[in-house]
């Protein structure tokens, strides 16, 4: 599964939003913002540390998460390429726009 079909999931979505408000929380913590069940969310802190959204690490019998900014990169650079090529879509179309307005044949 990679980053983006992850995060349309929405309660994976939900966690990384509220552990990344939190900066670190517990996965007991985390479940208990969420009315399914523990290990149901187990599984989804399991899938986002896998795909290197989340880190964690362990305290006696804790598990702490924390976000991966670094897991997010490659979204982040897709998502700035989409970005970049719908601004100069953006921009051709607004010289456009100005030509016609100005009564410029093109």
């Amino acid at each position: 599964m990679n980053s983006f079909l992850a995060l349309g999931d929405d309660t994976r979505r939900e966690i990384i939003l509220l552990v990344a408000k939190n900066g670190e929380m517990t996965s007991t913590a985390i479940s208990h913002h969420f009315s399914i069940s523990a290990p149901a969310i187990s599984q989804h802190l399991q899938l986002l540390k896998e795909l290197k959204l989340l880190n964690v690490k362990k305290e006696a019998q804790k598990r702490i998460y924390s976000v991966n900014l670094d897991g997010f990169s490659e979204m982040e650079e897709l998502i700035m390429k989409v970005r970049a090529d719908w601004s100069k879509r953006l921009n051709r179309l607004e010289r456009y726009a100005l030509k016609l307005k100005k009564g410029k044949t093109i």
